[in-house]
């Protein structure tokens, strides 16, 4: 029993779950976390470690105390010449830069909230978030010129600010390049523009903060997978608890260690495990504007970093590099992440490579971050761990709400500080997101799992998701991870298609390693040999990659679509009757 905490005093503990007894060692029960804001963070940190590197970008360095010089600028800035008042949203559209962590911490500084978008995002999805977040100001790199100039001209905001980010390139590097750092537009093309250079000459002080811990923060934006995107309401006070309690689970307190972010900024893990909880313990962030696994490997093994953050894709890409190394990575000391399970085949490798287990976790962007996580201890592969500090989970029925029994598949749902206060300006999805049991109110996350009798949780798929076959539930996350133990299969997702029989089939996209030669009937013939026979795919077909998102993760949703829109009218007349059978059970 672990002896930091009280457990009679625990009144939010679910004893039943059993996950208390694999606890990390030496850790409380609940965490108490500074009550204070996110940017301060960054002045404590300059303050106690004025010249340790905040920042290394491509071997530039920039330490704690000139950043926080350069936020104090940017925030001064922003109130005194773009006349940003408290609560003002501000929308941050770059890629991952020391201009990205700047203007992060100045808008916050700034008592302003900080709207973080893809500089990937399209045209329309742009003009969506400004007007519905009513953004005054936005930031952008200039590799985003071309879309703000391709934008409808009434759709207005009160200025730009234009960044390059070789300007903080400031010392000669070996490192290839992105293309977006060297791309250069003329900004005076697009109205309302004050160039980041400028903007920072001006040396303006920031007036005293007002900022408090139950202000909103940050909105970031779902994927809008069941319609429009929804803007996330995360406070100071959510985004602190899982800026402080990532690394305090893993482990990682040390200021001078050292963090690869490679994850984007503007997406929950990467702003929260990879920015603000290293900014918080005073520690280095390693940061890479784009995804380069040769990149990667010389900075990890460069600046002996010792904690990444990464995703399966990233993961599958690093270690199928044949030049890498046990010695290229012998700093590591911590590999975590989430957004889909890893294959055991990949987290082997990597166990093989450099002795640590992948450690897995669990997180939306509703929840800022990880609500569940593996012990460091007892790592479980493709697992999502147990509930973190203060975390109460369930798995239960989505129509009836009962709890259900270790083993039996449900919806996952969680309560915790790390949740945010509802949707921006929809009412209704923010009452409907939660529910009450037992007294307490529960986000429901629309994730299918089941817990073991341990209490560690398992993600089996979306809520609505499954491919209904002839009355056969089947989980595309389930055929996709048995797939991948094919030693021709790079990758793969599963959809649902039209079947004249079974109303839905399985059908598998498969992306084949190089110079595979397997065909489709000898992939659905082995298929036959690992799993149930309404969960093999009838259809295989082979494509030369699939799209993903920004965050690494494929795009099953944009697949799906596509599918039924090929199977137009046949598909179309299924949905509508899927749609309208499974509507109670609708969770966004």
């Amino acid at each position: 029993m672990n002896t930091l905490a009280n457990p009679a005093n625990l009144a939010n503990a679910d004893w039943s779950a059993g996950h208390f007894a694999h606890w990390p060692t030496g850790l409380p029960y609940e965490l108490t976390i500074p009550d204070t804001t996110v940017d301060r963070n960054l002045t404590r940190a300059a303050q106690r470690y004025p010249e340790q590197p905040a920042l290394i970008f491509y071997d530039s360095i920039l330490s704690y105390a000139a950043l926080q010089e350069q936020v104090q600028c940017m925030a001064g800035y922003l109130q005194h010449r773009c006349g940003v008042q408290r609560g003002d949203r501000v929308l941050l559209m770059m890629q991952n830069s020391p201009q990205f962590v700047i203007a992060f911490y100045a808008i916050l500084r700034a008592d302003a909230v900080v709207v973080p978008i893809s500089p990937m995002s399209t045209g329309d999805e742009v003009a969506y978030f400004v007007q519905d977040c009513c953004a005054t100001i936005v930031f952008i790199a200039e590799d985003s010129v071309p879309l703000w100039l391709s934008l409808d001209p009434n759709l207005r905001v009160s200025g730009i600010i234009v960044a390059r980010y070789a300007d903080y390139l400031h010392t000669p590097t070996t490192l290839p390049l992105p293309s977006c750092i060297g791309e250069h537009y003329d900004t005076d093309l697009l109205q309302g523009t004050v160039s980041w250079h400028d903007a920072m000459a001006a040396h303006l002080a920031p007036s005293a903060p007002l900022g408090e811990p139950d202000d909103l923060a940050v909105l970031p934006y779902t994927s809008g997978t069941t319609g429009e995107p929804k803007g996330c309401m995360h406070t100071h006070r959510s985004m602190m608890f899982g800026a402080v309690s990532s690394p305090t689970w893993a482990g990682v307190l040390k200021p001078a260690s050292v963090t690869l972010a490679a994850l984007p900024f503007f997406h929950v893990t990467g702003m929260q495990v990879g920015m603000n909880a290293t900014i918080f313990r005073g520690g280095t962030l390693v940061i890479m504007a784009r995804w380069d696994r040769a990149v990667a490997t010389t900075l990890i093994r460069r600046y002996q970093v010792a904690t990444w953050s990464s995703v399966p894709t990233m993961m599958i890409d690093f270690l199928s590099n044949p030049k890498l190394t046990a010695d290229d990575v012998s700093s590591l000391e911590r590999v975590s992440g989430g957004g889909a399970a890893m294959p055991a085949s990949i987290a082997q490798r990597l166990l093989e490579l450099t002795g640590l287990s992948y450690m897995e976790g669990y997180g939306l962007t509703e929840t800022m971050a990880a609500t569940h996580s593996n012990p460091p201890q007892r790592l479980k592969q493709q697992c999502l761990g147990i509930p973190v500090f203060n975390v109460r989970s369930h798995i239960v029925d989505p129509a009836t709400l009962t709890i259900m029994a270790p083993y039996e598949n449900g919806e996952i749902v969680v309560n915790g500080p790390q949740l945010f206060q509802g949707y921006w300006n929809d009412t209704d999805r923010s009452v409907n997101a939660f529910v009450t049991i037992d007294k307490v109110a529960f986000f429901r996350t629309g994730d299918l799992g089941y817990r073991d009798e341990e209490g560690f949780f398992f993600f089996t798929d979306r809520l609505k998701r499954l491919i209904n076959a002839s009355g056969f539930k089947i989980s595309p996350a389930e055929v996709e991870s048995i797939l991948f133990r094919h030693p021709a299969v790079h990758e793969c997702c599963v959809i649902a298609a039209v079947h004249p029989y079974r109303g839905e089939t399985a059908k598998a996209l498969v992306v084949k390693k190089p110079d595979s030669r397997v065909d489709a009937g000898e992939i659905m013939d082995w298929a036959k040999t690992v799993m149930a026979p309404f969960k093999v795919p009838t259809i295989v077909e082979f494509v030369d990659w699939l799209p993903k998102s920004a965050t690494g993760k494929i795009q099953w949703r944009l697949l799906q679509a596509r599918e039924w829109h090929s199977s137009i009218p046949a598909a179309s007349l299924l949905r509508t009757a899927i749609n309208t059978s499974s509507e109670s059970h609708s969770v966004e």
